[in-house]
C-alpha cells in the first residue's frame, strides 16, 4: 500500500472515530470519504468505528466501481457524486448527529440565527427532501441541497458536511450541529433574530481565510477520542 494511501486511510479512521468521541454519530451509522488520485477512499459498511482499521477502507472509482473484500459505505452515491460535481471538495461527512438531525426530521432548513452559519457557505444550511437511503433520488437531492453550499441537512436522515479535506470537512460538521443546537435552545426561549443576507454573504467572504489550520489527521487525530484541536481545529473568530 503506498504510503500516501495509507495516510488517507488513517485519517479516515480517526476521523470517523472523532464522530464517535465527538456525539456526532453512534454505532454503524456514519460514514467519510476523501478523494484520492483517480478516485475516492469510502468507509466500509457495517463496521463500527472502533473496530475500523486503514485496511478497511474502500478505494473506489468514479463510475462506482470497486475490487474491495469489503462493500463500501451505502451512502457511497453521494459521496461519489459530490466529489465529481464539485473538484474543489476533498472530503465528505454525513453523520446523523442529534440535533441537526432533530431539524432534518422536521423538513427545516436553519436560517442565518449566527454568523457561523457563513462557514456553510451561505445564510441558510438547506434541507434536502427525503429520499430512501443510499439512492440516486438521494444524491440528487443532497446535490441541490449544497448547491453554493459546504452543509446540508437531509429530510428524516441527518446532515452532510463537505470541505477541501478532511480536517475542514469535519469541522464544518461540528460547526452545523453546534449551530442546530443553539438554534433549537433559542426557539424555546423566543423568537431568534435572523441575520440579514447581505451580513452573511460579507462574513463569507471574511472566512475564506478562517478554518482549521493545515494539519495531517493522521499524525495529529488522536484515534482515542481527543478534542477538535488534535484536528487543527481554530477557535471561532472574535
Amino acid at each position: 500500500m503506498p504510503s500516501s494511501d495509507l495516510t488517507l486511510r488513517t485519517a479516515i479512521v480517526a476521523a470517523m472515530r472523532q464522530l464517535i468521541a465527538l456525539g456526532l454519530s453512534q454505532g454503524t451509522s456514519g460514514n467519510i470519504s476523501v478523494r484520492a488520485g483517480a478516485g475516492f477512499l469510502v468507509t466500509p459498511s457495517g463496521i463500527p468505528a472502533e473496530d475500523l482499521t486503514p485496511e478497511h477502507i474502500v478505494p473506489m472509482d468514479f463510475a462506482g466501481h470497486h475490487a474491495h473484500a469489503l462493500p463500501p459505505s451505502s451512502e457511497w452515491r453521494f459521496h461519489r457524486d459530490i466529489l465529481r460535481a464539485r473538484p474543489e471538495i476533498g472530503a465528505v461527512v454525513h453523520a446523523h448527529p442529534t440535533y441537526a438531525t432533530a431539524f432534518a426530521l422536521c423538513g427545516r432548513e436553519i436560517p442565518a440565527v449566527h454568523y457561523m452559519i457563513a462557514a456553510a457557505g451561505g445564510p441558510t444550511i438547506r434541507c434536502a427532501p427525503y429520499a430512501s437511503y443510499g439512492t440516486e433520488a438521494l444524491s440528487v437531492a443532497a446535490l441541490a441541497a449544497l448547491e453554493d453550499r459546504k452543509a446540508c441537512l437531509l429530510a428524516n436522515h441527518g446532515m452532510i458536511a463537505i470541505g477541501p479535506d478532511l480536517a475542514r470537512a469535519l469541522w464544518l460538521a461540528l460547526e452545523v450541529e453546534t449551530l442546530c443546537r443553539q438554534y433549537a435552545i433559542a426557539l424555546q426561549v423566543g423568537a431568534p433574530i435572523v441575520l440579514d443576507d447581505a451580513e452573511i454573504a460579507r462574513t463569507v467572504e471574511r472566512f475564506k481565510s478562517y478554518g482549521p489550520r493545515p494539519a495531517e489527521i493522521a499524525q495529529d487525530g488522536d484515534e482515542t477520542g481527543s478534542p477538535p484541536a488534535a484536528l487543527g481545529f481554530d477557535e471561532n473568530p472574535a
